[in-house]
């Protein structure tokens, strides 16, 4: 007798024509390339107004900006507890739909912050929808991408992050002349508002999409046939697979975090920068940034597509953005702007190249029903290294006026996590669920 799922296949298999061969797959990258976008946006405008916000609600300076972004790291960790397995009960859709209204309302509420706590608050509850982005953003690549394209569909959505990077400094100095500070806030939480109504009018699964092509719909399906039943936390969490991605996410998200809310703070008070004179140093770092998270993702698909294995392309990748990140130990030590701006901005494309291909890995190693609550535990354990970081880097600021202990932290996390990696799977065989 045949199933829901069969007669939705059927019905939607009649619009099809198999002469036509459609590139959905690229569309849908596209809406989470933009989701992505608008998730750097929101948490970026704080990072870039910090030091002008300084002289304007009291109280704060480095310390208490430290507890503000911790705030954000604190519920990030949270929500990943949660935003895997959400993910993977309620589908991509509606779980996508929920987080980014949820954020997307948070950004705005520091248009209404007087002071460093309600800030805090608005933070955290940032912190808490955005979690949700990477474990959809995977597992939606997972339904509509076969494993030998993840990796650059992951890379390329993942370069959001770098663009979002870019507008910040673009468009917030523009904002703020026209609307205020408060403004600024309001209008780049309004983004997402935009994005969901897309999405909502637009996305379906691949085998019920109307314009997805019969031959487009077999290149998504081409894999090997996975169970699809639900794969609780309790199963995967003892597994080493997924702890050889936790640890490595621990060890080296927190390192773009710092790039991301501390790098504006450093170039203005290293090199005496104003609000408009950051602008286009920040803006190179993550022009060049963008460059590694495409690269990185299409280094191991080109291997794999020459015959190498799984395990082969994917840590020469990462070995290859591990290398490239350690320059950045002397960034404290030059005193020309562009070579700081060349040394961080190598160092992020290397991070981002690495991080495409690491938020492959519970699609590699995983089944489907999984995949978003692996990506949500390691997701956790990067927003607990964050949370940890920031913290620590609030006071050494604070208490040193010193950033040599960070970019050296910055120089040996991937080395180490790869290391790790390799120690824990050194096949990277597919976990055993039992």
């Amino acid at each position: 007798m045949p199933t829901a799922g069969t007669a939705s296949r059927s019905f939607f298999a009649t619009f099809r024509s198999p002469n036509r061969i459609s590139h959905q797959r690229w569309v849908v990258c596209g809406f989470l390339f933009a989701a992505t976008v608008i998730a750097y946006v929101d948490r970026g405008v704080i990072a870039y107004l910090e030091k002008f916000l300084e002289s304007i609600i009291p109280g704060l300076n480095s310390i208490k900006y430290g507890y503000i972004l911790a705030a954000f790291q604190a519920a990030y960790a949270i929500g990943m507890v949660v935003a895997g397995g959400l993910t993977d009960k309620l589908g991509t859709r509606k779980a996508f739909a929920i987080a980014i209204a949820l954020w997307s309302v948070a950004a705005m509420l520091p248009g209404a912050s007087f002071s460093v706590l309600s800030f805090g608050i608005a933070m955290f509850l940032l912190g808490i929808g955005e979690a949700a982005n990477f474990p959809a953003c995977i597992k939606t690549v997972a339904e509509w991408f076969p494993k030998r394209e993840r990796a650059l569909a992951t890379g390329i959505f993942n370069s959001g992050a770098n663009i979002g990077n870019i507008v910040v400094p673009l468009v917030v100095p523009f904002l703020v002349a026209i609307v205020g500070w408060r403004g600024a806030f309001v209008v780049t939480g309004f983004l997402g508002m935009v994005w969901l109504a897309a999405w909502l009018l637009y996305y379906r699964h691949p085998e019920n999409h109307p314009s997805v092509s019969q031959a487009e719909l077999e290149l998504i399906l081409s894999d090997p046939i996975e169970r699809l039943a639900k794969v609780p936390w309790s199963r995967v969490l003892p597994l080493k697979e997924t702890w050889a991605f936790a640890l490595a996410k621990f060890l080296t998200d927190p390192i773009w975090w710092f790039y991301l809310f501390w790098l504006p703070r450093y170039l203005q008070s290293t090199f005496g920068l104003s609000l408009e004179q950051n602008r286009l140093p920040l803006v190179m770092v993550y022009v060049i940034s963008t460059v590694g998270s495409i690269g990185g993702g299409w280094i191991s698909s080109a291997l794999l597509s020459r015959g190498k294995s799984l395990n082969v392309s994917r840590k020469v990748a990462l070995l290859v953005c591990a290398l490239c990140v350690a320059p950045v130990f002397v960034a404290p030590y030059l005193h020309s702007l562009w070579l700081v701006v060349g040394v961080v901005g190598l160092a992020a494309a290397a991070h981002q190249g690495w991080s495409a291909n690491l938020f492959t890995l519970p699609s590699d190693l995983f089944p489907k029903a999984a995949v978003a609550s692996v990506t949500g535990i390691g997701g956790m354990a990067g927003a607990c290294g964050g949370f940890l970081l920031q913290l620590a880097t609030g006071y050494i600021v604070g208490l040193t006026h010193s950033y040599v202990p960070l970019f050296a932290i910055a120089c040996l996390a991937y080395l180490v996590a790869l290391l790790i990696v390799h120690g824990i799977s050194p096949k990277l065989a597919p976990a055993r669920i039992e």
